[in-house]
């Protein structure tokens, strides 16, 4: 928490109280993951935040977390200093002792900011991304109150990771048109797990699966980790999205012919 500036700390400090004041002592703890304690803050990044409750939440808990989160989270067309969130809550008692796919109890992002504001809860659970989430945070989760992670959660088998990775391709491939950056640093980190049995950094994944892409492959994949690392601003119209169709299928079939099961 000590390293994040003032505007990103008066967010987590608002979460942190929006948590408190309305699921009280149900809150186990809340960790910070992700860039903000790994790689640091870039222009984009969100700042995740992983909340473990002791029991489900109701849907009024829900509902007011979410009217709670709206305001405090920076809009997608807001030229606003503050950053845009990703608030995970899971239950512990679904994920303690572990089962595949683990049930998930909220999910806020930015890119579902008008479903909120319709008073829709479109996240799915069961849930087979949370598991690399989980595996994610408990690896670099720093608690911003509660037990230290690896305390509360139990680590995700690596069966469990694998499969999850492989079951996440179809939506990642069905988002491409609408989130063609987010969705090729993914598919490299999909891969990249697959391979190698770790979870890395978006960039890393992406300069890993630039390595063993197909030759006259990769300009996407290229252009998408120079706009992750804030060192150009990506657009995807015209020749820019039918390049990141091409990066996007062929990674697929890298990942399809894995070679772990």
């Amino acid at each position: 928490m000590d390293r994040l500036p003032a505007t990103e700390k008066g967010q987590v400090d608002a979460v942190i109280r929006l948590l408190q004041r309305v699921l009280a002592d149900a809150v186990v703890g809340a960790y910070l993951h992700g860039s903000a304690v790994t790689s640091g803050l870039r222009r984009d990044s969100d700042l995740d935040i992983l909340v473990v409750s002791n029991r489900r939440t109701t849907q009024p808990e829900r509902r007011a977390l979410l009217d709670g989160l709206l305001p405090i989270s920076r809009a997608r067309n807001d030229p606003s200093d503050k950053r845009h969130l990703e608030v995970t809550i899971v239950a512990r008692p679904d994920v303690v002792p572990w089962h595949y796919p683990p049930p998930m109890e909220l999910q806020y992002g930015d890119w579902w900011r008008q479903e909120f504001e319709s008073g829709e809860e479109p996240w799915s659970s069961p849930n087979p991304d949370l598991a690399v989430l989980l595996t994610a945070a408990r690896a670099n989760g720093v608690a911003l109150f509660g037990p230290p992670i690896a305390d509360v959660l139990e680590p995700v088998p690596l069966d469990d990771l694998r499969h999850a990775m492989r079951d996440v391709v179809p939506d990642l491939m069905a988002d491409l048109e609408g989130d063609v950056r987010n969705v090729l640093l993914t598919l490299a980190r999909v891969w990249f797990t697959l391979e190698t049995g770790t979870i890395a950094a978006k960039d890393v994944a992406a300069g890993w699966a630039l390595a063993r892409l197909p030759e006259g492959r990769g300009d996407a994949l290229r252009r998408a980790r120079a706009g992750y690392l804030g060192d150009r601003d990506d657009s995807w119209e015209g020749d820019a999205l039918v390049a990141a169709r091409a990066d996007a299928d062929a990674i697929r079939a890298s990942i399809g012919e894995s070679a772990v099961p």
